[in-house]
């Protein structure tokens, strides 16, 4: 059996495999998915081994019993926690009631899905017979003897090769948002015309927002206003405002960009408030754009609010996901096919899918 790192060795580890911008972070980075793996080096539950982990061993495991690294007590607690009554030393871990949390969640919809894990497909899905077993190349991530910047290669080497393109996109789309950069950002219009930003995590979510956002959910885009962190214009078209309707007047309740759809027979006017730490489009912020908006005699049911952020597995979102407005969308940089609606109808759910 292999050497082994401690559970919070483990879970150290685990903040630098799968960093802020992966599929269900939380659920493949907590206490829980720490318990989970350090179980199932523990058990040699490895791809090949022919032993497999099941949510027994995970929350009948305890501190002493973890403390007991040799091939005999290993081998032992594995075969040995599954018989019935099977006992140990010590207080367990967990209760009966987590095994549901370790299954669906830290296995299934974590560790299996985003390619660490692997299930066994012979066992019927009521077999009660462990059947995860970590991929060998992960499990060599937890090697005690690996540090340093030889364990960051070989992290590095493992999500290129083992993560699906989608997860690789999103990291890539999450690292360059939250990295520090010393280059201004480019910003390309939909006409064509480039603007540069301050470098910064605001900066790159607000080019995401031009770039991909606008083409993506509207027919024919356009930039009416563009700002920056400290009030700083970037783009104003007053010109554009006024062919639709609009007088933009310097107010403190102005977002930090103003698109708008010259598709739809009537322009359809968008707000977007970019949130890299806070500030998204609350309940009182929404009506205070709608106070504006009523002010320049613009139609409120052409009127869209948006609030942006770079993941929806980071600190932002969560932290401020409890005061969106309703009647407003949420839209990530790292996912950004999809689109939150946070409806503020009553029709019924009868019939949907």
């Amino acid at each position: 059996m292999m050497a082994l790192a401690t559970r919070e060795e483990v879970h150290a580890r685990l903040q630098a495999i799968f960093p802020d911008g992966t599929p269900n972070r939380a659920y493949v980075t907590r206490m829980l998915a720490a318990s989970a793996v350090f179980t199932a080096l523990y058990v040699d539950a490895i791809e090949g081994s022919g032993t497999f982990l099941g949510p027994k061993h995970v929350y009948r495991m305890t501190d002493e019993q973890a403390a007991q690294v040799d091939d005999a007590a290993r081998a032992t607690y594995a075969t040995g926690i599954l018989r019935t009554g099977g006992q140990i030393e010590g207080k367990r871990w967990y209760q009966d009631n987590t095994r549901e949390p370790i299954r669906d969640e830290t296995l299934r919809e974590g560790l299996v899905a985003i390619g660490a894990v692997t299930e066994r497909t012979d066992l019927a899905t009521t077999s009660s017979k462990p059947r995860y077993a970590l991929k060998e190349s992960f499990a060599a991530l937890f090697d005690p003897e690996l540090t340093g910047e030889a364990l960051q290669v070989r992290i590095t080497a493992w999500q290129d090769a083992a993560l699906n393109k989608g997860a690789l996109a999103r990291l890539a789309i999450v690292r360059r948002g939250a990295g520090v950069s010393v280059d201004q950002v480019l910003v390309t219009f939909p006409n064509g015309e480039t603007r540069r930003m301050k470098p910064g995590p605001s900066s790159e979510i607000t080019k995401a927002v031009v770039e991909v956002f606008a083409p993506s959910f509207l027919a024919e885009p356009a930039v009416v206003f563009l700002s920056e962190s400290g009030n700083k214009v970037v783009a104003r078209d007053d010109d554009l405002a006024r062919s639709i309707g609009l007088s933009i007047q310097a107010d403190k309740n102005l977002p930090d960009t103003i698109l708008v759809d010259l598709g739809p027979t009537h322009p359809m006017l968008v707000f977007v408030e970019v949130v890299a730490t806070d500030g998204p489009i609350s309940q009182r912020r929404k009506e205070a754009l709608e106070a504006l908006v009523a002010e320049a005699g613009f139609p409120a049911e052409h009127v869209a609010f948006v609030t942006a952020y770079l993941d929806r597995s980071a600190g932002p979102f969560k932290k401020t996901v409890d005061s969106l407005a309703w009647g407003s969308y949420a839209w990530f940089a790292a996912e950004p096919e999809r689109l939150i609606v946070f409806s503020e109808g009553h029709g019924s759910l009868k019939g949907r899918p």
